[in-house]
């Protein structure tokens, strides 16, 4: 029984191994079929290159060579069919190479310009097509809009106070007093340190324009138009008697401001701090002197 069992598996298996040679003969057998759609085009124009059951198909870089440009490459696994799409623009005989031993030739015909019969002509002038309304409308908008928005800024600047009180929009006021608007100048001053990096005259040009308009804010005296003599002589009128401001301390601020800036002195540095230091204390001493002048005016 097991012998005849073995004899029926070998039969099978001889069968099976036959099967399999055959079919290996017949693939290894099997004819690569090339074809051109075309073999002669003009220059420039294309064809397309069929290839069909190959062992091996040749890339789109292989194929491309001797003028001869692959543009597109696909490939149909149901029919093993590859193709490409060919062009070339040199004119005569091209031979595309599928392999290093086959190749299949490609005429390429040039393109025949009748020059005999042609007659030459002047470039034609550049054609002037007419505006349409839309786009002349469109520009007239364009226009409007802009003399609108010019129109709007121009009203909106010369009726400022008008659009400020509508929408409520104010300044921020200044509460502070005259001292303290005086006194806070001068320590920005201070700060700037304008003498220590070698500005000394714009140090007490400043200093003095600082003292001369408080004098100006507090008191009936145009400090800002008047020389510094002008200013000491005004100053000892307006306060008369009144023995709380001492005069020599805006003297001294003064002349020091004049050799600076006139006689192009180069004072010592104590000599910018005192500058500083009697500015401090005369805008203190004035403010004191003419306050209960300017609360009693108030309360007026």
């Amino acid at each position: 029984m097991n012998k005849k069992i073995s004899h029926i598996i070998k039969r099978h298996l001889s069968a099976i191994v036959l099967i399999v040679i055959t079919t290996i003969g017949n693939i290894a057998n099997a004819q690569a079929v090339v074809q051109l759609e075309t073999d002669t085009i003009a220059l420039g124009d294309q064809t397309v290159l069929s290839i069909r059951n190959a062992l091996n198909y040749p890339s789109s870089e292989m194929l491309t060579n001797g003028g001869i440009v692959a543009l597109s490459q696909t490939f149909d696994t149901a029919s093993r069919t590859q193709r490409t799409v060919i062009t070339c623009f040199e004119p005569g005989e091209h031979y595309i190479h599928l392999s290093p031993e086959d190749s299949i030739r490609l005429i390429v015909k040039n393109v025949d310009i009748d020059t005999a019969s042609m007659e030459p002509r002047d470039i034609m002038p550049l054609e002037k097509i007419p505006y349409s309304f839309w786009e002349i409308f469109r520009w007239v908008l364009l226009l409007i809009a802009l003399g609108a928005i010019a129109f709007a800024v121009w009203w909106l600047v010369t009726h400022r106070k008008t659009v400020e009180k509508v929408f409520g929009i104010s300044e921020p006021v200044d509460t502070r007093t005259a001292e303290e608007k005086a006194l806070d100048r001068l320590e920005k001053l201070r700060r700037n340190q304008l003498w220590q990096s070698g500005n000394v005259k714009d140090y007490h040009t400043e200093l003095t324009d600082i003292v001369r308009m408080f004098i100006e804010e507090v008191t009936t005296i145009h400090a800002t138009e008047m020389t510094s003599d002008e200013t000491i002589d005004s100053l000892k009128v307006f306060l008369q008697k009144r023995e709380t401001v001492d005069i020599s301390l805006l003297s001294e601020i003064f002349t020091t401001a004049d050799l600076v800036k006139f006689a192009k002195n180069e004072p010592l540095a104590n000599v910018h701090e005192r500058s500083m230091s009697n500015a401090v204390q005369f805008v203190k001493e004035l403010w004191l002197s003419v306050k209960p002048e300017e609360k009693e005016g108030s309360d007026a």
